[in-house]
Formats: C-alpha cells, sequence, structure tokens
C-alpha cells in the first residue's frame, strides 16, 4: 500500500502512452487523440498515441494487457475488441476481466440505419414489415463487429429477414449504400450524417436509447414502437494493465473526466458522432461486464464465427 501510494504521488514522471489497436484515421483513433493532448496538459507530461493495429484490434489489445501496470501503458478500448471479439473469435489472447483495470468510458459513437431511398423504406416499421415478406441485405464494417450484431440483435426481436453483409470498413459499405448497390447499411453515425442531410440517404432509425445530438430529428428504434428496451452504442474507453494502483487509476479518471466536459472536445467528439461520457471506473466496469454477457448471448443465438 505504502508502495502504491508513493508512485501515485509521483505519477506520472515520464510521458505516458496510449495503444491504440487498431491503424491511424477512424473514429477509435480520432477519440483517443483528441483527447491526449489535453490530458498530458493536465497531468505534466506528454501523452502519446501509439497504433498498433492488426487481428481486429486483437494484437495492440495483447500488447497493453502485457505492458507493466504503473500507468504508463494504456489501452484505447473499443467495445467491438473487449466485448464482442471474445465471443467471435474462436482464440483471442488476452482476457478483457482479468487482463485489464477499466479507467473510464469516453464516450458513446450512435450507430444509425440508412437505407438506400429506392428500397422504400422510410423507417423501422417499414423496414420490418418489408422484410418479413422478403430478405434485406445490410453492409456493415465487419463480421463480429458492432453493427453487424445490431443487426442480428433486430432480426432476433423482430423476425425481419435481414442477409448480413460485410465489407472492409464503414466506408466502403456507406459508399455502395449511396449508390445503391446495397439497400441498407448500419454504421456510426458520423460517416453517414452528411448523406442524411442531403437527402441521398434515408435515416431508418438509432439503435440507442435516445436521439443523437448529430441527428436529432431521427427517431430511435424505440420510438417506432416495433420493438421496445433496445439500446445499442458502440463505445470507446480508456483502460489499464490489471494491477495498476487504484491511485494511480483515480487520477487518470479524474483528469480524463474533466478533459471530455472542455468545449474543445465536446465540439470534436461531435464531428467524430461521440457522446462524451467520463463516469467511474466502478460504473464502466459494470457496463463491460453487462456488454460481455449480453453480446455472448446475441453472438450464440447467431452463430457468428470469424476464423
Amino acid at each position: 500500500m505504502l508502495a502504491s501510494a508513493a508512485l501515485a504521488q509521483d505519477y506520472p514522471s515520464k510521458p505516458v502512452r496510449i495503444l491504440v489497436p487498431f491503424a491511424p484515421g477512424g473514429v477509435a483513433d480520432n477519440s483517443a487523440r483528441v483527447v491526449a493532448e489535453p490530458l498530458g496538459v493536465r497531468l505534466g507530461q506528454q501523452v502519446i498515441v501509439e497504433n498498433r493495429p492488426g487481428a481486429s484490434g486483437n494484437i495492440g489489445t495483447q500488447q497493453a494487457a502485457q505492458a507493466a501496470p504503473d500507468g504508463y501503458t494504456l489501452l484505447l478500448g473499443f467495445d467491438g475488441t473487449m466485448v464482442i471479439n471474445p465471443h467471435v473469435f474462436p482464440k483471442i489472447p488476452f482476457d478483457t476481466l482479468g487482463d485489464f483495470t477499466p479507467v473510464t468510458k469516453l464516450g458513446d459513437a450512435t450507430l444509425i440505419l440508412v437505407a438506400h431511398p429506392s428500397a422504400g423504406v422510410r423507417n423501422l416499421g417499414d423496414l420490418v414489415e418489408k422484410a418479413k415478406t422478403k430478405p434485406f441485405p445490410y453492409g456493415t464494417s465487419g463480421t463480429g463487429g458492432t453493427p453487424h450484431l445490431a443487426g442480428e440483435l433486430l432480426k432476433q426481436r423482430t423476425g425481419a429477414q435481414l442477409e448480413h453483409v460485410p465489407y472492409k470498413g464503414g466506408g466502403p459499405a456507406v459508399v455502395d449504400v449511396v449508390g445503391g448497390q446495397i439497400p441498407l447499411v448500419f454504421t456510426a453515425i458520423a460517416s453517414a450524417q452528411q448523406h442524411v442531410r442531403s437527402g441521398r440517404l434515408v435515416a431508418v432509425g438509432v439503435p440507442s436509447a435516445k436521439r443523437s445530438g448529430a441527428l436529432p430529428d431521427v427517431p430511435t428504434f424505440n420510438e417506432s414502437g416495433v420493438v421496445s428496451g433496445f439500446d445499442v452504442n458502440s463505445w470507446v474507453g480508456i483502460f489499464a494493465p490489471a494491477k495498476t494502483p487504484p491511485a494511480v487509476v483515480a487520477r487518470l479518471q479524474k483528469e480524463l473526466a474533466a478533459v471530455l466536459q472542455s468545449p474543445f472536445v465536446k465540439e470534436r467528439y461531435a464531428t467524430l458522432g461521440i457522446e462524451p461520457v467520463g463516469n467511474t471506473p466502478e460504473v464502466f466496469g459494470a457496463q463491460v461486464r453487462d456488454d460481455l454477457a449480453r453480446w455472448e448471448k446475441v453472438v450464440k443465438a447467431a452463430g457468428v464465427k470469424v476464423e
């Protein structure tokens, strides 16, 4: 205990790294880069973002799990990697609950279901009614991601015939729905909002519990009357290796929560379609446990596997 207290008192005495297990430029990567500089100012040390992409986030996440538990190596955790990958991959090189300590959830990235105007779908009720008589393909950023499982959950909850079409990223999927090659896409709201505003795509709805500030006129799935209690967001958060001193975790959470309330970060996150959070390690950890259990059931029912 004395050693932990002494470490926390001196922390940080050198630069802090945030490992991002994806390539530069995506929503997850940018969510880390937006907070890195202001977090460094508050900590009095530089915060460096390092990209460690590969295997749907598993490689960089494993590297973070194996880092020293001293607060100098952190992980940008993405829900797809932390709570879905353990169920869709036959083997995974880390234990979400055993290898990590949650620090705080940075934010929720709202998803949206959009349709090409030619699909004749104006809302979720239209889609479910039509998809009970004929299959509707829907594109996503890839097999086993949150958008894919949101579609599987919608199938399970409504009986709609939705056929998954995986792409190598959300961008190509959005391009194809805008071009009319596929009728539907589940994607991050940031990827589709400009097309919805221009009328090139129709917003079917958002699967979260509340409307998104990015597109406040788009109703939630729950508002359609077709489903209730439907709440699926993609989230990003900061994790530390297991056994990181509690005082260090508390310091990081406190400073990150303050950073997330700054007008600069709120504005930048809004462009990414992210609602800032900054909750406690206990609250964030409870969601991680709940999401692991929830997606395990959906994955088993859908038979989703990534080889």
